[in-house]
């Protein structure tokens, strides 16, 4: 299995929603022939270098997973066949040196379970009226 990442770009007239199912449309299609999905990063909303389809600005995202090279086949057919997608692009990592990279392109993706912050109690001391008393 090979290294991949994927970036597409969404129109920006997309609500929350849509942007959200066309990404689990993506997801799926990879999951369904056998893809392992190691990292996924929405970027938002972005300008385009130049206008796509009548479009300034777009959705980014990236997909980082495994698989075998028919998979890309699949995959690409698929964001070809979709009018959500204005522009797509797939990248293999194979040297060593593009593998190290792809690992902590991953790392920077993953989102991180924050650490449990320790809470200090407060401890009021006694003032003078409740020594008193």
């Amino acid at each position: 299995m090979n290294n991949y990442e994927t970036l597409y770009v969404l129109k920006p007239t997309l609500t929350d929603e849509e942007t959200a199912e066309n990404i689990a449309k993506i997801e799926a299609i990879l999951v369904r022939e056998g893809a392992e999905i190691l990292a996924t990063n929405n970027m938002g909303m972005r300008k385009l270098a130049y206008p796509v389809q009548k479009n300034e600005r777009g959705l980014y995202t990236i997909v980082y997973f495994k698989a075998n090279g028919s998979v890309i086949h699949e995959l690409e057919r698929n964001l070809k066949f979709n009018e959500e997608v204005i522009k797509y692009l797939t990248v293999r990592y194979t040297k060593q040196k593009e593998l190290t990279q792809f690992a902590k392109l991953v790392a920077a993706s993953t989102p991180k379970e924050e650490a449990p912050v320790a809470t200090e109690e407060v401890v009021e001391a006694p003032t003078a009226e409740q020594t008193e008393a």
